[in-house]
């Protein structure tokens, strides 16, 4: 029996190796649809990642006060659209003098600029570095890690010392091969001294979070007097059962520094690092959808076209099937033989298939800068899928094939 199933084994793979510009066609064939498959999840899958990693490094404890929230709801044109007050620094320093929840640390920060030139000896950056002015717990709190030296301190910020921490790609270009701690750099003609460096954080969505300089918030509003500056607050609850607690108690706290009565909204934004990170699972779970339509669309496609390949395969070969039925070839070793061809192919596609799809997937999160990952549960679906695929295909060629009258095959020219 074994023997036998290598025979038919052996005499589909001389089949398809005699019509190997048909096999390559159909393999490539099966291989779109595969590489649909494992293309499109390999890149929602890296989209997920760099999400996830970027936002649950805030924190599930977290929560910050800015001047709108995440994301605002579509109004009519004949509405007007609220504009929310800036969050001054009067708001803050009332805020910090007014919450006193148990366990919880509230950092404060604003963004001075954006295109900054810092200089270093004869060294300098192009003008895109990002300035953020910001207390002791701001770094803490916004899920940032000091990779080398130490963060701010309450001594640097009650006495505006002249100090900052600087970003990794700020330390690549003005300290390749030295140590930056204790080095002073130059920001609009102020000088400071680097007590610490950043972990490296990456690049999102062309936001480079790496490309910065922090200062003591006392001495970035001496830098930076714009009239309208906006502040952040973020707050941080050391046990995450009395999150809600603190952000009722801050909620409270923040309407009356704003004068708010009782029956007026909140003219202010509240956002949560786990609410951005639900939000934004719901908008990758709709990709997950969409790309798994797409793709069973172009697998549908794959299906036929592999079917309509081994049916003309079948009456190709009609005078052949009618030699083997006369020299004792049973009905069944005859679909077998056809079934396997089929099987060879579609798994041959299915391979091509995820090697396509995984270089695609490669390529975006490189181009985008996302975090790829092996996409192993789409590499098992499309393996999966190449198998269906290549049994649905070939169950009816196989079986036409079997069917056939030996005697009108060997009639057949």
């Amino acid at each position: 029996m074994f023997s036998l199933a290598r025979e038919n084994i052996r005499i589909a793979f001389d089949s398809i190796k005699s019509q190997l510009l048909r096999t390559i066609l159909t393999v490539l064939i099966i291989a779109i649809g595969i590489m649909a498959l494992v293309g499109i999840l390999s890149g929602v899958s890296a989209l997920e990642n760099t999400i996830s990693s970027n936002f649950s490094s805030m924190g599930s404890n977290t929560f910050n006060f800015q001047r709108y929230e995440f994301t605002a709801s579509r109004q009519s044109s004949r509405e007007r659209q609220k504009v929310n007050p800036v969050i001054d620094y009067r708001n803050i320093k009332d805020f910090e003098d007014n919450y006193k929840f148990p366990f919880t640390t509230v950092g404060v920060s604003f963004f001075g600029t954006s295109r900054a030139e810092v200089k270093y000896d004869s060294k300098k950056t192009d003008p895109e570095v990002g300035v953020l002015g910001a207390n002791a717990f701001y770094i803490e709190n916004a899920g940032l890690e000091v990779d080398n030296g130490r963060s701010l301190n309450i001594f640097d910020v009650k006495n505006s010392n002249s100090v900052c921490v600087i970003g990794s790609d700020l330390q690549k270009a003005l300290f390749p091969d030295e140590n930056p701690v204790d080095k002073t750099i130059s920001i609009r003609g102020s000088k400071f001294k680097i007590v610490g460096v950043l972990k490296e954080k990456g690049a999102t969505f062309g936001n480079n979070q790496d490309l910065r300089v922090i200062l003591p918030i006392q001495k970035a509003r001496s830098i930076y007097t714009n009239p309208n500056i906006n502040y952040d607050l973020s707050i941080k609850v050391d046990n995450k059962d009395m999150l809600e607690s603190a952000q009722e108690d801050a909620i409270l706290t923040f309407r009356n520094i704003r004068g708010l009565n009782p029956i007026e909204k909140n003219n202010f934004g509240i956002v949560r690092s786990d609410d951005l990170l639900t939000r934004a699972t719901q908008n990758i779970d709709a990709l997950y959808v969409a790309a798994w339509i797409i793709s069973i669309i172009t697998i549908f496609g794959s299906t036929i076209a592999l079917m309509n390949i081994m049916l003309v395969s079948v009456s190709e070969r009609t005078r052949e099937i009618g030699v083997r039925k006369a020299l004792g070839a049973k009905s069944k070793t005859i679909a077998f033989q056809f079934f396997m061809e089929t099987i060879i192919i579609g798994q041959l596609g299915g391979i091509l298939g995820i090697l396509l799809g995984i270089l695609i997937g490669m390529a975006v999160a490189s181009g985008f800068e996302l975090d790829f990952s092996t996409p192993w549960v789409a590499m098992i679906w499309a393996t999966s899928i190449a198998f269906i695929v290549a049994v649905v295909s070939g169950l009816y060629p196989a079986t036409k094939a079997a069917k056939l009258d030996p005697i009108e095959s060997l009639r057949y020219e």
